[in-house]
């Protein structure tokens, strides 16, 4: 079983596009290893985006992503990383085909509804950005208790 990352971004969350969303997750038999509702201030931001941060549209990215709190959530299941992003369709809303999360909510490539981590050694640096060991539950853990 692997874990990956994914937020719900600001057009998501003020789209109430939220439960929708998660529920497509649950469906696939995705297990919520964590989920938490924050808001990202600039110097995650510039961590998380490092690979963008230098190029000229970054301020919009930024001012996108702190104009509503995120949701950031911990999903496992088998082949995770790749299942989620072909559940989540293309990072161009505006290509992604329709019954993908993206191709239903999206509208552009910022506008996209989610961002999902695009390998498991990323969905590892990237979990514990988000997340505190602590954060993180066991799926089998939660049921017995």
């Amino acid at each position: 079983m692997q874990t990956t990352l994914i937020l719900l971004k600001p057009d998501c969350i003020t789209g109430h596009k939220a439960g929708e969303v998660l529920k497509r997750f649950e469906d696939q038999g995705f297990q919520i290893r964590g989920c938490k509702m924050f808001r990202a201030d600039a110097s995650l931001l510039q961590e998380h985006y490092a690979h963008i941060a230098s190029k000229p549209f970054f301020p919009e990215v930024e001012n996108f992503m702190k104009s509503s709190p995120l949701i950031a959530l911990a999903i496992a299941g088998d082949n995770v990383v790749e299942r989620v992003r072909d559940l989540l369709g293309p990072t161009d809303s505006t290509k992604a085909p329709k019954g993908t999360i993206r191709g239903d909510f999206g509208v552009t490539v910022m506008q996209n509804i989610a961002h999902a981590s695009d390998t498991l050694e990323n969905a590892s640096i990237e979990l514990k950005r988000f997340f505190k060991p602590e954060e993180l539950f066991d799926y089998s853990m939660t049921l017995s208790k």
